[in-house]
């Protein structure tokens, strides 16, 4: 009699639940004249990503190709209502026009419970604009250049490694490998510590780089579209073995450099700068500028989020985005003969992100009501925006034959002819990827040291197109892309 009692306070439980799901959660945008597409309960629209059945990437692809006529529209992820901006003109006024009105990025971000969560990344508000100012000086292109050395050092490792396989045409696993020579290349900037991830893929940092990227389809979807949920019940994103390890190797790096005043032209003596004295050294003929009080000081967990964020930004992105350039390359022939003709003419087009952007969707928060510009849409303060950027960047209508590897798409004509807000690989606005320099560098440094002396062909196990994994926030391969690598004639 007590079980048919539960059992029945159960059912009435998921009926009420049911009921305020379809008539109250999910009337949010009837009741506001804009266009949706029709949720579930209780995932929304969110349940191939859930399930693990399809990447975030690509649902919000298959939602911009269906629904991109009406310029934007909504759709609901769990419980919550987002709107989907499709059309270039409203992309822009979200990321640069209107910024203050959409300057946070409405991600998990919490502190107390993550540590390595507060980076420039997810940190939001004024918080955000005062680290930014502060961090901006460590990515110019004098910043850069200093650290170019340490690029080059391990690109020719990467290449020297190759050449046994290449010898005896041998297959390799390109997304391995780029993520084994980035390893090297950002543990080394971002931690002053060489990793030697190239020759011992086996290692402690290969072992935690991977559980980073071990991601739960839920936790990705609850991080991305619920962070609410993972604060209340005060759930890291980042696994805790991972904030240990990073939170003592960064500690250690800096105490070790302080005692014995060490000096390293690297990202790890930016952040000391910045720990030390609020500023870092200005490039050769550039004064000082915009220096604050003492009060405004990195501590050292700030510091070590940033090198944590430098790190995960520039393994995974990198490696992705060279391994499917070596991948259109291996499939296109004649395209990579003319690449290494001219090879740092080719390198400089941006084919392989337009095609497979590393972040495939952009988000951001409404922070202040508005009304979003040429539209009926009031956009109510705290809301959050999403930006297809995979669908964009696969848009016949933008990018004709977008399948088609073409880097001709990219000569200064045809850019000219498209939105300027139709390729955003590393975002746009004020609040776009401060990184990007660096990883377009490191990108061209690898592919170049192999290009140079390699030829690449494909592998009959590697699909095309090929398959992307569903658990993932980044867009990856979802078993790899294995080569073949051959000496150049």
């Amino acid at each position: 009699m007590v079980l048919v009692e539960l059992v029945g306070v159960f059912i009435f439980a998921l009926s009420i639940l049911y009921v305020y799901y379809k008539f109250v959660i999910f009337n949010f945008w009837r009741k506001r004249g804009v266009f949706y597409v029709k949720p579930v309960v209780p995932t929304g629209n969110l349940t191939d990503v859930v399930t693990g059945r399809m990447s975030v990437g690509e649902l919000f692809q298959n939602a911009y190709m269906k629904y991109k006529d009406h310029r934007a529209f909504g759709m609901y992820t769990l419980f919550r209502p987002i709107l989907i901006i499709a059309d270039p003109d409203l992309i822009r006024t979200v990321l640069t026009k209107e910024f203050g009105s959409f300057h946070d990025r409405g991600m998990y971000f919490n502190e107390k419970v993550d540590p390595l969560s507060g980076n420039l990344f997810l940190m939001p508000g004024k918080r955000w604009r005062n680290l930014r100012v502060k961090m901006t000086p460590t990515f110019t292109s004098g910043k850069i250049k200093q650290m170019f050395p340490i690029m080059k050092e391990y690109s020719e490792k990467f290449a020297n490694y190759l050449k046994e396989k290449a010898e005896i045409r041998d297959s390799i696993e390109m997304k391995d490998m780029f993520a084994r020579y980035s390893t090297d290349v950002i543990m080394s900037t971002a931690f002053g510590i060489e990793s030697n991830c190239i020759e011992n893929p086996n290692n402690k940092f290969r072992t935690y780089e991977k559980k980073i990227l071990e991601m739960n389809p839920i936790w990705v979807a609850l991080s991305m579209f619920a962070p609410k949920i993972m604060d209340f019940f005060s759930v890291p994103f980042t696994d805790r073995q991972v904030i240990s390890f990073y939170m003592k190797m960064f500690r250690e790096t800096v105490e070790y450099r302080k005692a014995y005043n060490i000096i390293r032209y690297d990202f790890v003596n930016l952040l000391i700068q910045l720990m030390n004295r609020d500023y870092v050294d200005p490039d050769d003929n550039e004064e000082i500028t915009n220096v604050s009080s003492t009060m405004n000081k990195l501590t050292m967990t700030e510091a070590t989020a940033q090198s944590y964020v430098f790190f995960v930004a520039g393994f995974e992105t990198s490696a992705t985005t060279a391994t499917y350039a070596l991948y259109e390359l291996a499939q296109h022939q004649d395209i990579q003969d003319k690449v290494r003709k001219e090879i740092d003419e080719i390198l400089k087009k941006h084919e392989t992100m337009r095609k497979y952007p590393a972040v495939p969707l952009l988000h951001r928060i409404c922070t202040k009501e508005i009304d979003l510009p040429t539209t009926n849409i009031r956009v109510p303060e705290g809301t959050l925006i999403t930006i297809p950027v995979l669908g964009l960047h696969r848009d016949p209508s933008i990018y004709p034959n977008p399948d088609k590897f073409d880097p001709e798409r990219f000569n200064a004509d045809k850019i000219e002819q498209r939105h300027s807000y139709t390729y955003l690989p590393f975002g746009e606005g004020p609040r776009n990827c401060i990184g990007s320099r660096f990883g377009y560098i490191q990108t061209k440094v690898g592919l170049v040291s192999l290009l140079s002396r390699y030829i690449f062909k494909l592998h009959s196990q590697t699909p095309v197109p090929l398959v992307f994994d569903e658990r993932t926030f980044v867009l990856t391969a979802k078993d790899g892309v294995d080569l073949i690598i051959e000496p150049r004639k």
